[in-house]
C-alpha cells in the first residue's frame, strides 16, 4: 500500500445546510482539522452564505446566516493554518435552497421538482452567475470554484428539455453537458483563473466521444465520489482513466467520513469510513502510470439535500475524520495508527461509541461532551428496553387503555422515563449550534421515541393520584 502522496490536497468538506455550528466552534474546527493534517476546506454554504440584493430571500429563515465578517473570519484562519478555501455553489441540480423560493419556481426543470434549474431558460445561468459572483467577492483571491452539479433528478422531464430533444441527434447526456460548459464557460470568461471542479456521476456512463465533443475539456476538472466501504477499486479505476484520456487529465476523489451510511443515521461507524478510505488507496495505487489525483475531498454530509433530516452532527463524527486522515496520511489503520488518532483526541477508541465518558470536556476535541451525550442518548433510545416499553408486560398487563380511561392502576406501576439526558443534550448543544439545530436534532431523534412514552407515564402519574389516599 502506498502512502497518499505528498501532492495530494486533503479538503475537508463542511456542510452548511444543516446544523451549522457557531463561529466559535466553527474556528475550534478548522483549528482541529490542520492539526489533523487537512490541506483545505469545501464549503458548501447554501442559505448560511450572507447573499444580498435580490437573492437575499435566499438565507436561512430559520437562523441567521454567517455575516460577511463571519465568512472572512473563517477563510483567514484557514489561511494562517496553510489552509485553501474552495467554496462549492451548486449550479444544475440539488438548488432546493434556491428553487423553493416562490420566486425562483418559473426557474425548476419542473414544478414537482425542487432541486433541478431548468436548463434552457438564460435567466437560472444569469441566476447561477449571480450566486456564484457574490460567493467570489467574499472570497479574496479565490482560485478554485466547485459548481457541484451532481444528482441532477429529472432532467429532460420539462416541456422545454422534451422540445429540445425531439429535435434529431440530441440526447440527454448533450442536455446536461450543454448547460454545464455554458456555465462553465461563463465563469472562465469573468474569472478567467479560476480552477472549476464538477462532480462526475452524471458523466459516468458517457462515451468518450461524448466527452470529448463536450466542450468541457480544458474547462472542468472531474471530482469522483464514492462513500463505500466497499468501492469497486476496477470500475472506479477504469472511470477515472476514462477522463484522463479524453483530456480531462486533472482528476479528484471523494470519500465520506460521515453523512453517507443512512439519510438518518446519529452516529457514524470508524471502521466503515475508514475501509472507504483504504479503497481509495487502492485506487490511486492501481491508477496507469502518469494519472494522479489532485487531491481529495472527505465529505461530510449534514443533510442529503437541503429538504432532508439530519445526519450525524460534527462531534461525534471527528474520530472518523481524525481516523481517515491518519489513514491517508499512513496509507493503513494500523495499531500504530489508531494510538495516534486516540492520542490526539484524548479517547480510548477510534469509535465514538466506545471512548466513555470523561469528567471534562476535552480540548483536544471540540465537543467532545455533546458526542458522549448524544451516543448516550442513542444508545438508550435504541435499546429494547425503551423500544418495547408499549409491550413491557406491566404496561401491557395492569395500564392497558380500558384500564387507564377507567383510572383502574395499581400505585406500585409507578414507572417513569426521564428525559434529563435529553436535556443534557440541549444545554450542550446550544454551545457549538444555534437554537434552530437543537430544536431539530431533539425532534428528529428523542421526541418520536420519547413522547409516547412520557404521555404514558404522565398517564401513570395522574392514576396514582387518583389511587393513592
Amino acid at each position: 500500500m502506498t502512502i497518499v502522496e505528498r501532492t495530494w490536497k486533503k479538503l475537508v468538506h463542511l456542510d452548511l445546510k444543516g446544523a451549522p455550528p457557531r463561529v466559535e466552534y466553527l474556528h475550534k474546527l478548522i483549528e482541529l482539522f490542520s492539526q489533523l493534517g487537512a490541506d483545505g476546506l469545501l464549503v458548501e454554504y447554501e442559505d448560511m452564505f450572507p447573499y444580498e440584493g435580490e437573492l437575499k430571500l435566499l438565507q436561512a429563515a430559520t437562523h441567521p446566516a454567517y455575516s460577511p465578517e463571519e465568512v472572512l473570519s473563517m477563510q483567514e484562519l484557514a489561511k494562517s493554518k496553510g489552509m485553501e478555501v474552495i467554496p462549492l455553489v451548486q449550479t444544475f441540480g440539488h438548488m432546493e435552497f434556491v428553487l423553493k423560493h416562490r420566486p425562483m419556481w418559473s426557474l425548476r426543470e419542473v414544478p414537482y421538482c425542487v432541486g433541478t434549474l431548468n436548463p434552457h431558460k438564460e435567466e437560472g445561468v444569469k441566476l447561477v452567475m449571480e450566486m456564484l459572483r457574490q460567493v467570489v467577492k467574499l472570497h479574496p483571491g479565490l482560485n478554485t470554484l466547485h459548481i457541484g452539479a451532481d444528482e441532477v433528478y429529472i432532467l429532460g422531464e420539462g416541456e422545454e428539455s422534451k422540445l429540445w430533444l425531439s429535435s434529431s441527434g440530441r440526447t440527454m447526456e448533450q442536455l446536461f453537458l450543454s448547460h454545464v460548459t455554458k456555465v462553465a464557460k461563463a465563469i472562465k470568461e469573468v474569472w478567467p483563473h479560476m480552477t472549476i471542479i464538477m462532480w462526475d456521476d452524471m458523466m459516468r456512463g458517457m462515451s468518450q466521444e461524448t466527452l470529448k465533443a463536450s466542450g468541457l475539456v480544458g474547462l472542468v476538472q472531474p471530482m469522483l465520489w464514492d462513500y463505500t466501504p466497499d468501492l469497486d477499486i476496477d470500475n472506479t479505476v477504469s472511470l477515472l482513466e476514462k477522463y484522463h484520456s479524453v483530456g480531462l487529465t486533472h482528476l479528484w476523489a471523494a470519500s465520506s467520513f460521515k453523512g453517507s451510511t443512512s439519510v438518518y443515521t446519529c452516529v457514524p461507524s470508524t471502521q466503515r469510513h475508514v475501509d472507504n478510505h483504504l479503497q481509495w488507496l487502492r485506487v490511486a495505487a492501481s491508477l496507469s502510470a502518469g494519472i494522479k489525483l489532485q487531491g481529495i475531498a472527505i465529505t461530510g454530509w449534514q443533510r442529503y439535500d437541503h429538504l432532508s433530516v439530519l445526519c450525524e452532527l460534527m462531534p461525534v463524527a471527528l474520530p472518523s475524520l481524525a481516523a481517515c486522515l491518519q489513514t491517508l496520511s499512513c496509507g493503513h489503520f494500523s495499531a500504530e495508527a489508531q494510538s495516534e488518532v486516540t492520542g490526539r483526541l484524548g479517547i480510548s477508541s477510534v469509535e465514538v461509541e466506545e471512548i466513555g465518558r470523561s469528567p471534562v470536556d476535552n480540548s483536544l476535541f471540540p465537543g467532545k461532551k455533546l458526542a458522549e451525550l448524544i451516543v448516550e442518548v442513542n444508545s438508550l433510545l435504541n435499546s429494547d428496553d425503551i423500544r418495547l416499553f408499549e409491550n413491557d408486560m406491566f404496561v401491557r398487563g395492569w395500564f392497558s387503555p380500558y384500564q387507564r380511561q377507567r383510572k383502574m392502576v395499581t400505585p406500585l406501576i409507578t414507572m417513569q422515563i426521564h428525559s434529563k439526558k435529553v436535556d443534557a443534550i440541549k444545554e450542550e448543544m446550544v454551545h457549538l449550534y444555534q437554537d434552530s439545530t437543537v430544536q431539530e436534532w431533539i425532534e428528529e431523534h428523542a421526541l418520536p421515541v420519547m413522547a409516547p412514552l412520557q404521555r404514558i407515564t404522565e398517564d401513570i402519574r395522574a392514576c396514582v393520584k387518583e389511587m393513592v389516599p
